[in-house]
């Protein structure tokens, strides 16, 4: 798959720093993907002044960006993350940040399954029923679900550095008419 041009350098640090054994929870994941967030965040703030004057009328607005690069961690997370590296150093980068969050969410499952998260009954049964069906090891659906439940946290990271008057939504109709 041909990757958008951002996609080369999102800021995933954070991401490719995680340590599994250090993952005792879905908390410390959250730490980690918002620390990612809030870096990547950081990262397009700053530039964005010498993006708009390298590029003036683009049309591309620092909220954009950021809603933009929002969606390309969802992907990693979530493991549907199509751009694999434009380079053998950057696929085995890739590769091993993908393995990395395969083990973090091995963990996990087997926490959610076994009653290690204080769930019981109902509740325990519940997960084991949505969760024991999924033998991928790849963990799609418990992924999908942590990021439903985490992604506004993740969004609130990656925007702190926008300013105050930046606006993701902009008018469609002239005149400010609707």
């Amino acid at each position: 798959a041909c990757a958008p041009y951002r996609r080369l350098y999102v800021c995933d640090r954070n991401l490719e720093q995680i340590k599994p054994s250090n993952i005792t929870s879905t908390h410390n994941l959250l730490v980690d993907v918002c620390m990612a967030a809030q870096f990547e965040g950081a990262s397009i703030s700053g530039r964005y002044p010498q993006y708009v004057a390298k590029y003036p009328g683009s049309g591309s607005t620092m909220c954009t960006m950021l809603a933009r690069s929002f969606a390309d961690i969802g992907d990693i997370v979530r493991g549907k993350d199509l751009f694999v590296g434009y380079d053998e150093k950057e696929k085995k980068r890739r590769k091993q940040l993908e393995n990395k969050l395969k083990e973090v969410f091995g963990k996990i499952h087997e926490d959610v399954t076994r009653g290690k998260n204080g769930k019981n009954g109902k509740n325990l049964q519940a997960l084991r029923d949505r969760y024991n069906g999924d033998k991928d090891p790849n963990y799609y659906q418990l992924r999908e679900d942590w990021w439903d439940a985490n992604r506004a946290k993740v969004w609130y990271a990656i925007t702190c550095g926008a300013g105050k008057n930046d606006k993701y939504f902009r008018q469609t109709c002239s005149n400010d008419k609707a």
